[in-house]
């Protein structure tokens, strides 16, 4: 359905120019949304892709098990829509200390990314309300270190900004003045919490709102795509973030920028949200495949570790921690494990026998090994753009 612009237009002033900025209308979509066969169809298959995660998450032998690095997938994922050239390989190198030759700031960016997506969750679980204030913190997380962190990190803008074009008088879009943010934002917290539309659509709502919005300087994509993970948690549709729905907008990004400005100008939601639920039921499908192939790979090493004899105690000690951190060094490992050096070192050597692991910093000292087959499992779809 075609609504024509959904909000109005004001004029504003910068650098010497004068152009129309949109202030969006609060949500729901007036008209309603027109729920026809094929978006009620839509609704119902990301449902039940969601489900069918939520069933296979359920039978692993520790729920938590792949979240650090899906976590991190969806990390690499979002910030690479936004132009980073950071991988899933350079962000674990940084996080093992050990990142010669990787753009600082980009992997940094990456791992802010994980950062304010761990304290947002840990904010839920606390029972904090998704609400403006948890918003504020998240993109003072995200934007605490790099190249972002002189953009009012924690603080909706106090100047006026624009998407695309080197100027107002040029650019594809130009959100609302810095003085209706407070309002807008307002409005979209409110809506947030209107149980009354189910959570997937009120997340894809939400999300085309705020990118609408763009309350902050820098940050506004990743913490838009971070709002639909938050919301669908808070709401109990998922138990922990096991869906990287950035996957599906970085391979569809020329889409997803596209329905956005149509949702403005021509009001198209039930098209947005098609794409949107579309994505999800996708997302969903990956992720739960990405985890059954994990297991069977699990399941496969671990028994060509157990036909070591004798030597295969520390190494299925060291087979598990990677599980769970799928890069290590010598040194992290001995701290985690608390095995003797010359028994950690007689562990990697073995795995890295057996093919299990690959060496990813190309030097002769501080070494970090990674679990091949793991990596290559998870990483499918995060190369750079």
């Amino acid at each position: 359905m075609k609504r024509g612009l959904t909000g109005y237009q004001v004029p504003v002033s910068l650098v010497g120019e004068r152009c129309m900025a949109f202030v969006p209308k609060p949500l729901p979509p007036d008209p309603a949304l027109h729920w026809d066969t094929g978006l009620q169809n839509a609704l119902q298959a990301a449902g039940l892709a969601l489900g069918r995660l939520s069933g296979m998450t359920s039978l692993l032998p520790d729920p938590c098990l792949f979240l650090y690095a899906y976590v991190r997938k969806e990390a690499v994922l979002s910030s690479q829509i936004e132009g980073t050239q950071s991988s899933l390989d350079k962000l674990l190198l940084f996080e093992n200390e050990a990142a010669p030759g990787v753009p600082l700031d980009d992997v940094m960016e990456v791992s802010n990314y994980v950062a304010a997506m761990e304290h947002g969750l840990k904010r839920l679980r606390e029972d904090f309300p998704l609400s403006l204030r948890l918003i504020r913190e998240i993109h003072g997380v995200l934007l605490a270190k790099g190249r972002g962190s002189r953009k009012q990190p924690g603080e909706f803008r106090t100047s006026q900004n624009w998407i695309g074009g080197t100027r107002p008088g040029n650019a594809r879009f130009v959100p609302p003045p810095p003085d209706h943010v407070i309002d807008c934002m307002g409005a979209l917290e409110k809506f947030l919490h209107d149980t009354s539309v189910p959570a997937l659509v009120r997340a894809g709502l939400a999300h085309a709102q705020f990118e609408t919005i763009h309350p902050f300087l820098d940050g506004n994509g990743r913490v838009g795509r971070l709002l639909i993970t938050f919301l669908l948690c808070q709401d109990g549709v998922i138990a922990s973030p096991m869906l990287y729905l950035s996957l599906h907008l970085k391979q569809q990004r020329a889409a997803y920028y596209d329905l956005l400005q149509r949702v403005r100008t021509d009001g198209v939601w039930e098209e947005w949200l098609a794409f949107f639920l579309h994505g999800i039921a996708a997302s969903a499908g990956q992720a739960g495949d990405t985890a059954g192939r994990l297991l069977q790979l699990f399941r496969r090493d671990r028994e060509k570790i157990a036909r070591l004899g004798r030597a295969a105690g520390s190494a299925l000690q060291l087979h598990d921690l990677l599980q769970r951190q799928p890069a290590l060094s010598a040194a992290r490992a001995r701290a985690v494990l608390k095995l003797s050096k010359p028994t950690v070192n007689a562990a990697f050597a073995q795995l890295e026998k057996l093919g299990l692991l690959r060496e990813i910093t190309g030097g002769a000292r501080n070494r970090v090994f990674a679990y091949k087959d793991y990596l290559t499992i998870l990483g499918e779809g995060t190369e750079p753009l």
